[in-house]
């Protein structure tokens, strides 16, 4: 529904980045102890070869831990591979409790919010552990690449988001921490944010949420 004076009627936005964050101590004192600098395991695991046929559902955890360690393999023995791929698909996260705060104002303002994100197979047991589902649930949807088959920036999953937000396109804030996948949101005629802190998201919302205070 679209509401006179309002600059956007919905909000997606995108989970890891401006949502989620991870703890990556555990893995980084594993590298450091098999000898390979800091973030050596998520660069195999996060080169488009391995991490994007994960985000389209294609492969299991299983299967991307393999390649982490088939990717790691000339450097560490493949064992000790695996065990730095089981350590980063298992690592501990936790969600900005103010971005949870201000998105939860803005449903309590009227405005969906809908989640799309290049996500693993397990989104919903890692949202379930986030506390953002069931009676606590934060989403109107979720748009899941691995459910969709298509990752962001790909225009095919911001029309479905568009079409099960109930609004227009140009009513529709993007939030997301990947300038390309603001860009394409913008294309497609929404508004865009690209996120760095959560005083970026407060301040686009408050003129719609907090209008008084604005």
């Amino acid at each position: 529904m679209t509401i006179p004076g309002r600059a956007f009627d919905a909000v997606l936005s995108d989970l890891d980045n401006v949502i989620r964050f991870y703890d990556m101590a555990e893995l980084e004192q594993r590298e450091a102890e098999a000898g390979l600098p800091p973030g050596s395991t998520a660069e195999v695991a996060f080169a488009p070869e391995n991490d994007m046929p994960l985000m389209r559902g294609e492969i299991t955890k299983e299967r991307w831990v393999e390649t982490i360690a088939r990717g790691l393999a000339g450097r560490v023995p493949l064992e000790r591979g695996r065990e730095l791929g089981n350590v980063l698909a298992e690592t501990k996260f936790w969600a900005d409790e103010t971005v949870v705060g201000l998105l939860r104002d803005a449903r309590a303002a009227g405005l969906p919010v809908l989640l799309v994100t290049n996500a693993t197979p397990w989104l919903a047991d890692d949202l379930a552990l986030l506390g953002l589902t069931g009676e606590d649930g934060l989403f109107d949807a979720v748009l899941s690449s691995a459910d969709l088959g298509v990752t962001k920036p790909d225009p095919r999953i911001y029309r479905e988001a568009v079409r099960r937000a109930g609004v227009a396109a140009d009513r529709c804030l993007f939030v997301d921490d990947r300038r390309e996948n603001v860009d394409a949101a913008v294309a497609l005629g929404m508004r865009g944010l690209l996120y760095r802190e959560p005083a970026d998201l407060a301040a686009v919302l408050a003129p719609v949420v907090y209008p008084r205070s604005a």
